[in-house]
């Protein structure tokens, strides 16, 4: 990449980044499934038009829409969605967030509030949009064996939770995969974080849970199996149909727009239908062919791969979300690491290929 073309990708990842803040992180983020899906659907009908869907390429993107608008500076997650939970996380210490009532979450993890318009808040988003965009470009360019935009995400968080002075986990004495304090209601003390109030027994209490779990809805064991697999199913049709492993991905993250105008219990599946469909146009190094056995197969592996996110991204929210103060994504956790399975299995021998996974050259 030349000079000009990396100044002209850190000017458009900074306004990405600021604009994820303004609008919040989720809406962003939203608005990258409906782009995914304006996207893929020109690819397809192109495909079908020249007869073939065009290649993605190791590593790579589809182009136009989908490349240079959806997963690039205007709606990469990795540059808008990052750049708006950073923005929050700053926002919450700096005076720019709400006052949260007794019960509610820390401000810093609320990706659904737009931030608005403040030169400095904008100015955190933009940096970590930047941020967010060199973690990708440097992934992308080793062809490191895992999705570099999910890569993005995660290590922003880490990076806006270092920056800004949260626990990088924050459980304390708690069992980090126990969630029944959540399920009990109780309390933070003081010294657990958020903001306290002495009791008539003069313990300082906080206004936050003890355990505040990524989604309410979404947290049991079984549940989000059943979920990842109904949605990995789905993951595994839209792509043996089309030929897209992105088109599942842009429909479960447009339906969080419902979640974002407060339905209640609108499930989050992205990090099931991307490693589903991205794993039935792998496992037999292509989109298997329809009316055959190779189809019933790969939809059935995209089932498992969809519960095997789901659960991913259960445990990663445990671990990383529940117990500290800020925004640290389970999706995009749990993308990093079913697209690393899906390289290991096709360097093993197991899947026909990688799909659009990088492989480091090797395949």
């Amino acid at each position: 990449m030349g000079v000009p073309d990396l100044l002209l990708l850190i000017i458009a990842a900074f306004a990405g980044g600021a604009f994820g803040a303004a609008v919040g992180a989720l809406p962003a983020f939203c608005f990258t499934g409906f782009m995914v899906i304006a996207g893929q659907a020109v690819a397809i009908l192109r495909g079908s038009l020249v007869g073939q869907l065009g290649e993605l390429g190791a590593g790579g993107l589809a182009t136009g829409v989908t490349g240079a608008i959806a997963f690039g500076p205007v709606f990469g997650p990795h540059i808008s969605f990052a750049g708006g939970a950073a923005a929050a996380a700053y926002a919450a210490k700096s005076d720019g967030m709400y006052e949260p009532d007794d019960g509610d979450y820390h401000p810093a993890k609320d990706i659904a509030y737009a931030l608005g318009t403040r030169p400095d808040i904008l100015a955190v988003g933009g940096l970590f949009g930047i941020f967010g965009m060199f973690v990708r470009q440097m992934s992308g360019g080793l062809a490191l064996p895992w999705d570099p935009i999910a890569l993005g995400v995660v290590l922003s968080a880490v990076a806006h939770r270092i920056a800004f002075g949260y626990p990088l986990i924050g459980a304390g004495s708690r069992n980090i995969l126990d969630m029944s304090p959540f399920e009990n209601g109780e309390k933070r003390m003081a010294t657990d974080g958020g903001g306290a109030e002495a009791t008539d027994g003069g313990v300082a209490e906080s206004y936050r849970l003890a355990v505040e779990p990524w989604l309410p809805h979404q947290y049991r064991w079984a549940n989000v199996a059943m979920i990842g697999l109904v949605a990995g199913l789905l993951g595994g049709w839209i792509a043996i149909q089309t030929g897209s492993a992105f088109l599942g991905f842009g429909i479960s993250a447009a339906s969080l727009t419902f979640l974002n105008l407060g339905v209640e219990k609108i499930p989050v599946t992205h990090h099931m239908t991307l490693p589903a469909s991205t794993a039935a146009l792998a496992v037999f190094g292509g989109a298997p062919e329809l009316g055959t056995m190779a189809a019933v197969i790969a939809i059935l592996v995209a089932g498992v791969f969809g519960a095997y996110g789901a659960l991913i991204g259960e445990v990663v929210q445990r671990v990383f979300y529940a117990h500290s103060d800020t925004h640290f994504d389970p999706p995009a956790a749990a993308i990093v690491v079913a697209t690393l399975t899906v390289f290991i299995l096709a360097v093993v021998g197991v899947f026909g290929g990688t799909s659009w996974v990088p492989a480091l050259g090797m395949l």
